[in-house]
């Protein structure tokens, strides 16, 4: 399994963007993608998860109403559209997969990782 994102950059407060997950090797079809951050000298926490097999999304309470994870079915790619971004959300960002997650939006649940992506909000 290969998770590759990609589309972090420098914004301004109340800006957007949209990161991307490249996904490969995951051949089933039931398993959790998961969208993670760390800030500097903090631990990586949970954004927003997605249940293939069930087709529902989870999101953190806090970024709900800010964040939304989506998919690309053809092209196997994960997004996660980031609006009005306030400079608490800089910090590097991750997505991750993994089959039999009861805590979805728990690091600890996940078995593959991408490299992550930097977000800096000023």
């Amino acid at each position: 399994v290969q998770l590759v994102e990609s589309g972090g950059g420098s914004v301004q407060a109340g800006g957007s963007l949209r990161l991307s997950c490249a996904a490969s090797g995951l051949a089933y079809r039931n398993y959790f993608m998961g969208w993670f951050r760390q800030a500097p000298g903090k631990e990586r926490e949970g954004v927003a998860a997605f249940d293939v097999l069930g087709g529902t999304a989870l999101y953190v309470d806090s970024m709900k109403d800010r964040f939304t994870i989506s998919r690309d079915d053809v092209e196997d790619i994960w997004y996660l559209q980031m609006n009005d971004l306030k400079p608490e959300d800089t910090a590097r960002y991750y997505c991750a997969a993994g089959r039999s997650i009861y805590r979805p939006l728990d690091a600890s649940s996940y078995l593959y990782w991408g490299h992550g992506t930097q977000v800096t909000v000023s």
